[in-house]
């Protein structure tokens, strides 16, 4: 039986909205859906690896992969930047597989103008405060780089009207089963298994003459 070909999730949320935890807890909970690993030119947070939350790249690197056509979307976020690999995504998505992107508003909008066949989820905060209340938590920057993320937060919310799907992360284990809803409620689409159903209807006899 010929398999369908693979489905492209692409989650997207304000800085500190909690998408990389949702959709670590997603990839943990769903069988057959990959990471979809970026490029970037940011600086290595402590406890990440090269090639598993990013391939990290210089930006003559990163030069080198816009200028041969590599990327499917890339961006500049706060400075650096980001991208996702054409030729891999292709190949999974070809091979059956389906892919999880976790990238910002920018890149949800360039994967949306490419026409590609992709489900779009966006993550909100309960509120504004909660969503500061998290960043200040994360502790991952200065003050300056904080204010500029909690100023571009409302930019990147209003973007949740050009996605099919929104979650409000308030409660992560409530955010992450809704998440997980979706993601095998798409699978589950009669679009997305029209081989997998024709093949299973060739296997029924044809009906009798004159039945």
């Amino acid at each position: 039986m010929a398999r369908e070909r693979g489905t492209l999730f692409v989650v997207s949320a304000p800085s500190g909205t909690g998408k990389t935890t949702l959709s670590r807890r997603l990839l943990e909970s769903v069988t057959g859906l990959a990471f979809s690993v970026s490029y970037t030119t940011r600086a290595r947070r402590a406890g990440e690896e090269s090639g598993r939350e990013y391939h990290f790249v210089d930006d003559a690197g990163f030069d080198a992969l816009i200028g041969s056509g590599g990327f499917l979307e890339w961006a500049h976020v706060f400075g650096s930047r980001y991208g996702t690999g054409r030729q891999a995504t292709e190949a999974a998505l070809s091979a059956g597989t389906d892919l999880l992107l976790d990238i910002d508003v920018q890149g949800a909008a360039q994967i949306r103008a490419t026409g590609l066949d992709a489900v779009f989820v966006f993550i909100l905060p309960p509120d504004f405060e909660a969503l500061a209340s998290r960043l200040r938590l994360r502790a991952s920057e200065d003050d300056g780089a904080l204010r500029r993320r909690l100023g571009k937060a409302r930019q990147e919310a209003m973007e949740y009207d050009r996605f099919d799907y929104t979650v409000v992360n308030a409660e992560v284990e409530e955010a992450s089963q809704e998440l997980i809803a979706i993601v095998r409620a798409e699978r589950a689409r009669t679009v997305r298994r029209r081989r997998t159903a024709a093949g299973i209807v060739s296997t029924f006899p044809a009906p009798m003459s004159g039945a």
